[in-house]
């Protein structure tokens, strides 16, 4: 399959139709929902729905990429040049036949393309949201939230649409599909940066040294993430089996060429095999990182539970983080069995989005002269900074 075969556009409206037609269901019941609320009401509720689906298309993503359905389809956007893979059953067939274990299947291939849709209806939702804000900033200036936001969103999912087709056509390849997830992380943060704005919020004060000890822990959380995306493309979580020790020692061989960023999956720079010592590496760092990572999260959380008012942000961050651990040990332990893999996903992007709420409705002590801000007072995005 040539290069030119690898972007067939031929299906591309009918895939968005599709993404369309999926997304129409949503946006149905948010009308009817929220037809008499207030327009900074219904923009929020919005959000929260993109936001909820979006987290859903990351957790499928993940469920994508640990079923080895990733080049179900070869070709973007469609599959084989059709919209959907009944078109392309002549093609799946040859390819099975072929490798019957091999990346396409005709399962496989409902999967990819499953997840294809899902990302279009949440590319409709996001751009809907964009259209609405400037609407709702054209017929009244004053109360409109500022729409820069919902657009510099919509410009950030079509990039990420974008790594997306690459996680394809350059068969996944390792740097392109760590990408891909870390801007589904970043998409999340994004939205609920402005779910929490839109409408009004109460913001807490907490002491300086905790606000930037929530930054540190968004920080490492995001670089955790970054490094649990390289192991998992890199396909090197069974690389180190044995808990706490890894391959039966405390320190394995370590061979930094996993760290090349710019290579082909399973091999080198220089296109030899990737040895097996290079991916013990690459999950020896990930696992020895989540602890450093783990303590910040764990007292950031115990820290959160002495604000008034943050208690059950800081009971979610301490359960998520709970969580992360019992996930990662069993994905070694247990073999990597999928439910715990998805959920190791799952827990990690919660954690993004508890941060983000937290930073977003807290504040430094001594920054704000004036008490709490009232739960019901209007705030909007153009006068107050993301976080």
């Amino acid at each position: 399959m040539s290069t030119l075969d690898l972007y067939n556009l031929n299906p591309i409206l009918q895939v968005m139709a599709t993404g369309l037609a999926l997304a129409l269901l949503p946006l149905s019941w948010w009308v009817w929902r929220h037809r008499h609320a207030p327009a900074g009401r219904r923009l929020q509720a919005l959000t929260i729905l993109t936001l909820f689906l979006t987290f859903d298309l990351i957790l499928f993503g993940a469920f994508t990429r640990l079923t080895d359905s990733g080049l179900g389809c070869p070709d973007w956007p469609g599959c084989y040049g059709s919209a959907t893979p009944v078109g392309a059953q002549v093609h799946i067939e040859a390819a099975q036949s072929a490798m019957p274990t091999g990346p396409v299947t005709h399962g496989k291939a409902w999967v990819e393309m499953v997840h294809r849709y899902l990302a279009t209806g949440v590319g409709v939702l996001i751009m809907s949201l964009g259209m609405m804000t400037w609407n709702q900033r054209r017929r009244d200036p004053a109360q409109a939230v500022n729409p820069a936001w919902p657009t510099f969103t919509l410009l950030w999912v079509c990039l990420q649409g974008a790594f997306g087709a690459l996680t394809v056509t350059m068969k996944l390849f390792p740097a392109i599909v760590t990408l891909h997830l870390l801007f589904g992380i970043g998409l999340l943060a994004l939205l609920a940066a402005q779910a929490v704005r839109y409408d009004g919020w109460q913001s807490f004060a907490v002491s300086p040294a905790l606000r930037r000890g929530l930054w540190l822990a968004f920080g490492l959380l995001c670089l955790q993430i970054a490094l649990g995306g390289w192991v998992s493309t890199n396909y090197a979580v069974l690389a180190c089996t044995g808990f706490p020790s890894c391959n039966g020692t405390w320190l394995p061989e370590l061979n930094w060429q996993g760290f090349a960023l710019w290579r082909d999956l399973g091999h080198t720079v220089e296109g030899q095999i990737l040895p097996f010592s290079a991916l013990t590496t690459i999950h020896f760092v990930h696992r020895s990182a989540a602890w450093g990572v783990l303590t910040v999260l764990v007292f950031v959380g115990w820290r959160l539970r002495q604000v008034p008012g943050m208690q059950r942000l800081a009971h979610a961050l301490l359960t998520l983080a709970a969580l992360q651990l019992a996930t990662g040990l069993s994905n070694v332990v247990l073999d990597w069995p999928l439910v715990a893999a998805v959920l190791h996903t799952g827990g990690a992007s919660a954690l993004v989005l508890v941060l983000t709420w937290a930073l977003c409705i807290s504040r430094p002590a001594n920054s704000v002269d004036s008490p709490r801000h009232g739960a019901g007072e209007r705030s909007s995005l153009d006068s107050r900074p993301a976080a």
